[in-house]
C-alpha cells in the first residue's frame, strides 16, 4: 500500500549518560559516532521538538521562551561539563501551534517561558547539529508516566508531520542504572536482548498503528520490561514517537552504550 510521504521526521534516540558523550567517554563510542552521522539521513528541519526523559510535569508543558537557558542536570562530572553552551533559539510560534493541537485533542497542557533546556536535549544536539542554528523547543512528559497518555500526546501532534520539523524522543531504550557498565565492556544480557528485539518488532515490523499502540500500552508484558525500565521515563519518549507517526520505523541504531545494548529508530 502506498504511504504518504511526510515532510516531518521522527527520531527516537538512546542519549547516553549525562554529559559523558561530550566528554568522549569510551563506553559511548558507538553512540557518539551515530549521533554525529545521523544528520546525513535527515532532511534539514526548520525546527526541532524534543521530548526529553528529564522533564516531567503534572500537565504536559511546552517550552515557549524566545531563547531558553540551560540547566546542568547532572552531578559529579568534570568542571568542563558545566561550561557547555548550546546557544540555539526557541520557537514561540511553534510552541503556540503545539498548544493549539493539544487543546483540540483535549490534552491538558501549559506553556512555560522559563523552562531551560536539559541535557536530554542539548547533549545529543551538540553532536547532531553543533552549529546550534536550528530553533529548538522541548515538550515535557506527563508525570503520570501512563503509556496511553504518551501515545496520545504524539497522536495529537501528528498534523505537524506535514511540516519540516524534526521530532526527537530523547530517552534510553535500556535504563536500569544499577546494570550499566562504564568500563568500556559490552555486557551480554539475555533479558535486555529480549526487550530490545521486541521494541524492534513493534516499531519496525508490526502492521498497523492500532497494533503498535496496543503493544506499547501493554509494554510491561514484554520479557525483561521492568528489568530494563524499573521506571519508564526513558522509554516514554518512544511512545510519543510512535503516536506521532502512522508508519513503521527504520532501525538506525542497535549497539552498546555504557555496556548495554540500546536501540534507536527513525520514522519518515
Amino acid at each position: 500500500m502506498h504511504q504518504e510521504i511526510q515532510a516531518g521526521q521522527i527520531l527516537y534516540i538512546s542519549h547516553g549518560g549525562g554529559p559523558m558523550p561530550i566528554l568522549n567517554d569510551p563506553s559511548h563510542e558507538k553512540m557518539i559516532a551515530f549521533m554525529k552521522g545521523i544528520p546525513k539521513k535527515l532532511n534539514r528541519p526548520r525546527a526541532i521538538v524534543v521530548f526529553s526523559a528529564h522533564w516531567e510535569e503534572e500537565f504536559v508543558t511546552i517550552q515557549s521562551a524566545k531563547a531558553p537557558g540551560m540547566v546542568y542536570d547532572y552531578y559529579g562530572f568534570p568542571e568542563q561539563s558545566y561550561q557547555i553552551k548550546y546557544p540555539c533559539k526557541g520557537h514561540v510560534e511553534l510552541a503556540k501551534e503545539i498548544s493549539g493541537l493539544f487543546e483540540a485533542s483535549g490534552v491538558p497542557h501549559r506553556l512555560n517561558d522559563e523552562r531551560p533546556y536539559d541535557h536530554g536535549s542539548y547533549i545529543p544536539l551538540m553532536m547532531m547539529f553543533p552549529e546550534a542554528d536550528i530553533p529548538v523547543i522541548q515538550v515535557s512528559l506527563n508525570h503520570n508516566l501512563d503509556a496511553k497518555t504518551h501515545l496520545n500526546i504524539g497522536k495529537a501532534l501528528s498534523p505537524l508531520m506535514k511540516e519540516k520539523i524534526l521530532f526527537i524522543g530523547s530517552g534510553f531504550s535500556f535504563h536500569n542504572m544499577s546494570r550499566f557498565d562504564f568500563s568500556g565492556r559490552n555486557v551480554e544480557d539475555a533479558q535486555n536482548n529480549a526487550f530490545q528485539d521486541k521494541l524492534i518488532e513493534i516499531c519496525c515490523k508490526t502492521l498497523g498503528k492500532e497494533g503498535r499502540f496496543t503493544q506499547l500500552v501493554e509494554w510491561e508484558r514484554i520479557e525483561g520490561a521492568r528489568y530494563c525500565h524499573p521506571r519508564e521515563e526513558h522509554l516514554l519518549p518512544l511512545h510519543i514517537c510512535v503516536g506521532l507517526s502512522t508508519q513503521v520505523a527504520t532501525k538506525v541504531f542497535d549497539d552498546y552504550i555504557a555496556g548495554k545494548r540500546a536501540t534507536g529508530f527513525l520514522w519518515e
